[in-house]
C-alpha cells in the first residue's frame, strides 16, 4: 500500500520541478530538424544568433518547445540555442539582499512595535526558481514579511528585545523550509530595529532609574554596614590600650598638615600627658629592680 503511494508522490514532485522526460514528438522532430536546417543555411550568421554567454554567476534554463531540456541548468560559458524553437531564462546565483520595511506588529503582551529586518538569500537551483514559482524573488521576499510577523506575534516585547538572535534564527529555519521546493537558500536574517512608543519609552526609562535607585540605596547600606563593622573592630583593638588612641590622633593631624600648608592649633588634653607621663614613670621605676 505505501509503495503505490509512494510512486505517483515522487511523479508529481518531478513534474513540480519542471524535469520533464517525455520525447519530442514526431511534430517536435520536425520542427527540431527545420530549426537546425535554418541554422545551417544561413552559416555563419546564424552562429552568432544562437550562441550565447553565460557569466561565472549565472546559470540558464532552456526550454525547447516549452519543455526544458534537462534537470540542471546549462553554464556557464557558451550554449547553443537554436532558433524558433529554444528559449533560454538567465538565473542569477548571487546572494540576494531583501530589506523588509518596518512591519507593525502585535506582541503577545499586547504592545504594538515596529520591526525591520534584512534576509540574505540565494538560488541554489535554477530549474526549480524558474519553473517552481512565478517570480521567486517577489515571493521570498512577501514570505519574509508574513513569517516575520507572525514569529513575532508570538513573542513579548522583553523577548523581542533580548533573544533577537533566536528569533533570527527561528526566522531563518522557517523561510529555509518554505523556500527550498523554490530552489532558495536562505543563507541569513536579521532584526535591524524594535521601534517601540514614546510613552512606552518614557514608562521603561522611569521603570529603569527607579530599579538603578533602588540598587544604588542598597549599595549605600551594605557599604554603611561594612564600614560600621570595620570601625567597631577598629574601637575594640583601640579600646585594650589607650596610647594607641593617643597615637592615632597625633598621626591623623599630620597626615592633616602634610595635605595642607597650615598652622593648626588643637588642645591637648591632660589626660595624654597623664598617660605619657605614667608610662615613663613605670618605665622608670622597673629599671632599677630589673638591676
Amino acid at each position: 500500500m505505501d509503495s503505490r503511494v509512494s510512486s505517483p508522490e515522487k511523479q508529481d514532485k518531478e513534474n513540480f520541478v519542471g524535469v520533464n522526460n517525455k520525447r519530442l514528438g514526431v511534430c517536435g522532430w520536425l520542427l527540431f530538424s527545420l530549426s537546425f536546417l535554418l541554422v545551417i543555411i544561413t552559416f555563419p550568421i546564424s552562429i552568432w544568433m544562437c550562441l550565447k554567454i553565460i557569466k561565472e554567476y549565472e546559470r540558464a534554463v532552456v526550454f525547447r518547445l516549452g519543455r526544458i531540456q534537462a534537470d540542471k541548468a546549462k553554464g556557464p560559458g557558451l550554449i547553443l540555442v537554436l532558433p524558433c524553437i529554444d528559449v533560454f531564462v538567465k538565473v542569477d546565483l548571487r546572494t540576494i539582499t531583501c530589506n523588509i520595511p518596518p512591519q507593525e506588529i502585535l506582541t503577545r503582551d499586547s504592545v504594538t512595535t515596529q520591526v525591520d529586518g534584512v534576509v540574505y538569500y540565494r538560488v541554489y537551483s535554477a530549474v526549480s526558481a524558474v519553473a517552481n514559482v512565478n517570480d521567486v524573488h517577489q515571493a521570498t521576499f512577501l514570505l519574509a514579511q508574513t513569517t516575520l510577523r507572525n514569529v513575532l506575534g508570538t513573542q513579548t516585547l522583553s523577548q523581542i528585545l533580548a533573544g533577537r538572535e533566536e528569533i533570527a534564527h527561528s526566522i531563518q529555519t522557517l523561510l529555509d523550509d518554505a523556500t527550498d521546493l523554490w530552489g532558495i537558500r536562505v543563507a541569513r536574517v536579521e532584526i535591524k530595529d524594535v521601534r517601540i512608543p514614546v510613552q512606552l519609552q518614557r514608562s521603561m526609562a522611569a521603570e529603569a532609574e527607579a530599579t538603578r535607585e533602588a540598587r544604588a540605596k542598597v549599595l549605600a547600606a551594605e557599604g554603611e554596614m561594612n564600614a560600621s563593622k570595620s570601625l567597631k573592630s577598629a574601637s575594640m583593638v583601640l579600646a585594650e590600650s589607650p596610647v594607641a588612641l593617643q597615637l592615632r590622633y597625633l598621626q591623623t593631624l599630620s597626615t592633616v598638615a602634610t595635605e595642607k600648608n597650615s598652622t593648626i592649633v588643637f588642645p591637648l588634653p591632660m589626660n595624654i600627658l597623664e598617660g605619657i607621663g605614667g608610662v615613663g614613670y613605670d618605665n622608670h621605676k622597673k629599671l632599677p629592680n630589673k638591676a
